[in-house]
């Protein structure tokens, strides 16, 4: 089952706590408070000026935005983005195998902020083949099997322990347990908390709405405290400190923006701005709970491209800062030798159904058309699902808007079959 986890960085990094499982169950791990917003106190005037960086991580000119100062490249005039929503790996397919795709040919694009390369999961589990294999029954539910790759051992009660050589998942019986190989590491606590590892990533979720995200590739760190607030920061320069409270900054080379939450704030020093109250941001979704640990044969690979990553906001026309990703998306596939693959369009629900439906659509056919304009040899065929397969909620709970939500929503996946 894939979890959606809506997030962001703080910039005095959240300590997460070393967490370690007993002998029995797993102890739940402890969230930090929330950052405190400053006063509403507007700063001494200031001439506004843009350094003109690269766009996404830092402003746009006043003449180049036609705003009276810098903005965000993206956004009007005064406007904060959302603290962005990241997601954890299917949990589910941890006991599976490792997908059609070796690391060497993912790694161009796991790079790339925007990207998410996984496993895709089957509906059915796999199946444990009999062979030179050793097989032993209790009478009270609890048994052993083991052959020339695996072990497992039952005892019974819901718990045990599975051990492949590659990677070894206990599970407690209570919702809890472990997952270890030498790439990722899991540890569920059973209540929704828990934390992931892998080589470049790192997710804590404490319950309570609250968690983190690192990723050591990208430089991006998102905290969510829970209640509306949170931070992202990147090693590009860029940080987000959302209050919950409808007041938070952003910085960046050559913009500071500052939102008192009052209907005004600042742009690089120059009061009055007029400017909504932020969003609050969502609390974080739960960790599934250890399922049993029959293993999942995964059933091919899923690339997961940002759609604002690909296309400027309601458009089908690729932007020039796409190419890259799609040339080194078309490297990946011809040298895995993919005989074929579906590309997938989605929306979030802003717009009618059938609007959202024809914009799927023409984002997965403009998707496909360029790679095989890059020379890719994998078939290709074009599918587009609208708003019916939102992987974030486009809305909070309490019915306010969720624009890091929709964000995640708005996407463009390649499913990857196994052969």
């Amino acid at each position: 089952m894939r979890t959606t986890l809506t997030a962001l960085s703080a910039a005095a990094a959240l300590g997460a706590s070393s967490l370690a499982l007993s002998a029995c169950s797993a102890s739940t791990p402890f969230s930090q408070p929330a950052p405190s917003a400053p006063a509403s106190q507007p700063a001494a005037k200031a001439s506004a000026t843009a350094a003109g960086p690269a766009q996404g991580t830092g402003a746009t000119s006043a003449g180049t935005a036609n705003a009276p100062g810098p903005t965000v490249p993206g956004y009007a005039y005064g406007q904060i983005p959302p603290v962005p929503l990241f997601t954890v790996p299917d949990l589910g397919t941890l006991t599976a195998d490792r997908g059609a795709f070796p690391t060497s040919l993912t790694s161009p694009l796991t790079s790339v902020p925007g990207v998410t390369v996984g496993p895709a999961r089957c509906d059915s589990a796999g199946v444990i083949t009999t062979g030179s294999s050793t097989t032993v029954l209790g009478g009270d539910g609890s048994g052993t099997y083991q052959d020339s790759s695996r072990t497992i051992v039952n005892y019974g009660d819901g718990a045990g322990t599975y051990t492949d050589g590659a990677a070894t998942v206990v599970s407690y019986g209570d919702g809890s347990g472990s997952y270890t190989s030498p790439t990722v590491s899991a540890v569920l606590y059973g209540d929704g908390s828990g934390n992931y590892t892998d080589q470049t990533r790192s997710v804590v979720v404490y319950g309570g709405g609250a968690g983190t995200y690192s990723n050591s590739q990208t430089t991006e760190t998102i905290t969510v405290y829970g209640g509306g607030s949170g931070t992202y920061t990147s090693g590009a320069g860029v940080s987000i400190t959302n209050y919950g409270d409808g007041s938070g900054t952003y910085t960046a080379p050559g913009i500071t923006i500052v939102n008192y939450g009052d209907g005004t704030g600042t742009v690089n020093g120059v009061s009055g701005v007029q400017m909504d109250p932020l969003a609050a941001v969502g609390d974080i979704g739960s960790l599934p709970k250890m399922a049993a640990f029959s293993p999942v044969e995964s059933c091919g690979t899923v690339i997961s491209l940002d759609s604002s990553l690909l296309f400027d906001f309601d458009s089908y026309q690729l932007r020039p800062e796409a190419q890259e990703v799609l040339r080194n998306l078309t490297t990946v596939l011809n040298e895995a030798q993919a005989p074929q693959a579906q590309v997938v369009g989605h929306t979030d629900s802003l717009a009618d159904d059938a609007y959202n439906q024809t914009l799927s659509e023409q984002r997965a056919q403009a998707v496909a058309s360029q790679l095989q304009a890059n020379g890719a040899t994998t078939s290709l065929t074009v599918t587009g699902y609208g708003e019916t397969r939102p992987v974030a909620p486009n809305t909070n709970a309490d019915g306010s808007d969720n624009p890091a939500g929709r964000q995640l929503n708005r996407r463009v996946e390649i499913l990857v079959p196994s052969f």
